[in-house]
């Protein structure tokens, strides 16, 4: 491939840790964008010890050696989206934000992961403020659950009206888009808050009763990176992850002992007569 010719296929970069158990984390991201029609690759900056049930620990990876996985691909390859994940210390956060700062970055979806579904503290507390100081302005998306929006704003999120106030606050922090994730809420459907700065979405599903949830907001901020890179305005982005996310639990995996892992190829499998 010459030098800036396009892809025949989007790229779209993970900067992720590493699940053990295939459920979320890189492994989830790669299935994802696989899924829907965009190469993944990948930037690991932590490996776990984890399966269906719990984290038992993390190791990170070296801050040059994530700066430089990021920095080569980009070299490489033209590059349509970044996903950034598990980011759990200052020193990945700022080798993250140096590389991005190095290359043309294209479109960045930042899903703030801070608690493993286990309850495993998965970001430092120093690290919280400079994600939101060196990660939130490169993001053109942020992608908080409840628990993680609440520690952002320092306030509780109790229903529909807190989640709209919720995603403003968080919009002043420095980022273009936000997506407010309502699944820990107790509702009669699962509802997510849109904001671009200006405009609100509401996007309601149904929720599915099911303990195979492992890995669903690394998987739904993946979709909305595809769908971006393939070139799909915010709005449209979101709602089409949201269908795909809601699928892919619909179809989980009763794989593990825990919480086992979504179905992120259910379409295909479906297509292909499989199951």
């Amino acid at each position: 491939m010459k030098d800036n010719e396009p892809n025949v296929i989007p790229v779209a970069l993970t900067i992720a840790g590493s699940d053990s158990s295939g459920g979320a984390g890189i492994q989830a991201d790669l299935k994802t964008f696989q899924a829907l029609g965009v190469f993944g690759m990948s930037a690991i900056t932590a490996v776990t010890v984890q399966n269906t049930q719990k984290v038992f620990a993390v190791q990170e990876m070296p801050p040059n050696i994530v700066h430089d996985q990021i920095v080569c691909l980009f070299e490489d390859t033209p590059i349509q989206a970044v996903k950034i994940g598990m980011v759990a210390s200052v020193a990945l956060i700022e080798a993250v934000a140096a590389a991005l700062a190095e290359v043309q970055c294209p479109v960045v979806v930042l899903d703030p992961v801070m608690i493993s579904k286990s309850g495993y503290a998965l970001l430092e507390p120093d690290a919280r403020r400079a994600l939101v100081a060196r990660l939130f302005p490169l993001a053109k998306v942020v992608t908080p659950n409840i628990p993680e929006a609440e520690v952002l704003i320092g306030g509780t999120i109790r229903d529909e009206a807190q989640m709209r106030s919720a995603a403003r606050r968080i919009a002043e922090l420095g980022v273009a888009n936000v997506v407010v994730k309502g699944g820990h809420l107790d509702t009669p459907q699962a509802v997510d808050i849109v904001f671009d700065g200006t405009r609100f979405r509401i996007l309601t599903g149904k929720r599915i009763a099911t303990r195979n949830t492992h890995g669903t907001g690394c998987t739904f901020s993946s979709a909305i990176a595809a769908y971006l890179a393939r070139g799909f305005d915010f709005f449209e982005a979101v709602q089409r992850a949201k269908e795909y996310v809601s699928g892919a639990i619909a179809h989980g995996l009763p794989i593990g002992k825990g919480h086992g892992p979504t179905h992120h190829f259910f379409d295909l499998y479906a297509r292909a007569g499989i199951f």
